[in-house]
């Protein structure tokens, strides 16, 4: 009996106990609450997001900003784990904002919350955007620029940076007296031109003119880094007028064929951008940056290159500098296996005149003699070593054609009569020609064919059909309706170097169009022609060049009415260049000229030389 008392008594025991934990209620959960709080940051509801936070202001105030200044597209927000203890709660969870340009940023972090009477309210702080971000804070999404390239020359000398500029500009609504801005303007832009040649000149009268028909903010010119102080604190008294400093491409050397490089900063700007990076970053309320927490680097383009090369124009510069600076003379020199435009040169009257090395257009004189050389091999089955005559002087249709002073070789290789450039061989040679094949023979070695090439402006030449004997006859020896300018030359002794007519360029990557299709000489041709150029610097008129190696080339004196034009043309290796200087005269001071450019281009490319040390004396 005693027993069963006692396991009736556990029984009822049991009993109780049972019915009191069925009675005591089960922690509510904070999973539904962060999951609502989740939804409502994704979705931007600030009214939502305002209800289940214990701070609204500065949660609405940081979650508002970070949307902005990511520029975000779109949020997902997964919850990963709740854990809870009591009234307290950490809720885990994964961000993924949707950015501009298809791009993502993804990251784990928390929130804590708090049950207070049986609600769930999440506990505000900056990491409920980001783990790393505090409190004032916002995220924002920011561009890494990507440094500009560099233009470089073809031997890879850096021919334009990165750096700055000047702009004035002059706010007309300010402006009082257009002529007494632009009056002041002139000054201070005209001095700082006389102490730097490479800033710009203004024309008072013109601008006044030009400020008098503006409205708004007149820009005016742009100055480079080194004058630009200068001419702000020359007009620091003028209201109107301010300067900006802004970013540009800047050549390293501003003296260094300024015109050029002044074309080509435009045509490559693009190409010198490269990929902007990016980067998420924790940024205070005026912007600045406390932290980058997401970084993708910028992915900078290769340094565009340039065909010119420094060395070489560097030493057209400095054969043409020696002479007198009212003579217009010129020198182009182009590369025959790559149609690389390598340098142009003029000397300062060339210059006020315009872009004569690339689009002057003169009479050829002899040494067109090339063109109506190659004419006799493939047109009429001559070679190098066919006896010709070459008398001092010849009537033919009409038109009597005379040596230089008149003199006579008699009957001599066709060789001999190139090197001594006998008129009458090749005025009789052309004449003998028919209508068109001279023309044809010009376009085979570039002249008569347009190139558009990006960054330069060009003009080969003209060569007459030569529909009349009288002008064949002229145009044999570079006469009559015949011209080439000097970047024409240079690429019909580019075609005898390389057998084939290069197509020429300046910058790389900007491809040139050519205005037709034309075959290039044939390789007998080409063979024929190279020994003749050579024989013009061995035994001929080119005889006495100091520069090395072997070169060949052809000399000129074309005939016009105030006097005679100076040429001289040819190539070296792998070098093509002609000179001109007009009235110059004889051949001889353009052969002079290349013979300098040659020579300095040597020393150039040799380097500076040390000298062996001396040993100690005894």
């Amino acid at each position: 009996m005693p027993m069963k008392r006692v396991g009736g008594l556990v029984a009822v025991l049991l009993l109780v106990a049972g019915v009191i934990a069925g009675c005591t209620p089960k922690p509510v959960s904070a999973e539904p609450t962060a999951e609502e709080f989740l939804s409502a940051f994704a979705a931007r509801d600030a009214d939502t997001v305002a209800g289940l936070v214990d701070q609204p202001e500065p949660a609405l105030k940081m979650i508002t900003q970070s949307y902005d200044g990511l520029q975000a597209e779109g949020l997902s927000a997964e919850l990963t784990g709740v854990s809870q203890d009591g009234t307290h709660a950490t809720a885990s969870y994964r961000l993924n904002w949707q950015l501009p340009r298809d791009r993502n940023v993804a990251y784990d972090t928390q929130m804590v919350l708090t049950q207070t009477s049986g609600e769930w309210t999440v506990r505000w702080q900056p990491t409920v955007v980001h783990p790393q971000i505090g409190a004032n804070q916002h995220l924002e999404l920011r561009s890494v620029p990507a440094m500009k390239a560099s233009v470089v020359s073809s031997d890879g000398a850096e021919l334009m940076a990165p750096g700055s500029m000047y702009r004035v500009l002059v706010d007309t609504e300010v402006m009082r007296d257009p002529e007494e801005t632009a009056g002041a303007i002139a000054r201070a832009v005209n001095a700082a031109h006389d102490r730097d040649e490479t800033v710009p000149t203004i024309d008072a009268a013109a601008l006044t003119e030009e400020l008098s028909a503006a409205g708004g903010t007149y820009s005016v010119a742009m100055i480079n880094a080194v004058e630009g102080p200068a001419v702000e604190t020359d007009l620091a008294e003028r209201r109107e007028v301010f300067l900006n400093e802004e970013a540009a491409m800047v050549s390293t050397d501003p003296g260094f064929a300024p015109d050029i490089m002044a074309r080509i900063g435009p045509l490559v700007a693009d190409d010198l951008e490269g990929d902007a990076g990016w980067k998420v970053s924790a940024v205070n309320d005026n912007g600045a940056v406390i932290g980058d927490l997401v970084y993708h680097e910028p992915h900078p383009e290769p340094a565009v290159r340039v065909s010119l090369d420094r060395d070489a124009q560097v030493a057209a510069e400095q054969s043409l500098s020696q002479l007198p600076q009212d003579m217009e003379a010129m020198l182009v020199a182009i590369r025959p296996s790559t149609g690389q435009v390598l340098a142009v040169a003029q000397t300062e009257a060339a210059d006020r005149a315009g872009d004569l090395a690339l689009m002057g257009q003169y009479p050829p004189g002899s040494i067109f003699k090339v063109i109506t050389a190659a004419s006799g091999v493939q047109q009429l089955g001559m070679d190098a070593d066919m006896v010709v005559g070459c008398p001092g002087t010849q009537n033919i249709y009409g038109r009597v054609v005379t040596n230089f002073n008149g003199f006579s070789l008699g009957n001599v290789p066709l060789n001999n009569a190139f090197a001594q450039s006998c008129n009458t061989t090749f005025a009789d040679m052309s004449t003998q020609l028919e209508p068109g094949q001279l023309q044809e023979m010009g376009k085979a070695f570039g002249l008569g064919v347009d190139y558009d090439i990006p960054g330069l402006n060009t003009a080969t030449g003209a060569v007459p059909e030569g529909e009349t004997p009288l002008e064949r006859t002229e145009a044999g020896y570079g006469q009559g309706l015949t011209l080439s300018s000097p970047f024409g030359a240079a690429l019909m002794s580019a075609t005898a170097a390389a057998g084939t007519r290069p197509v020429p360029y300046l910058i790389e990557g900007h491809e040139t169009t050519v205005s037709e299709d034309v075959p290039s000489p044939a390789p007998e041709t080409i063979d024929q022609v190279q020994r003749m150029m050579r024989s013009v610097v061995t035994s001929g008129t080119a005889a006495g060049m100091t520069a090395s190696g072997d070169i060949h080339g052809k000399t000129g004196e074309a005939e016009v009415n105030d006097g005679s034009h100076a040429w001289f043309t040819g190539y070296r290796d792998d070098l093509a260049f002609a000179s001109l200087i007009v009235y110059g005269g004889g051949s001889t001071i353009a052969v002079n000229a290349a013979d300098r450019f040659l020579n300095a281009l040597d020393e150039l490319k040799a380097g500076p030389q040390i000298a062996p040390a001396q040993e100690p004396a005894a």
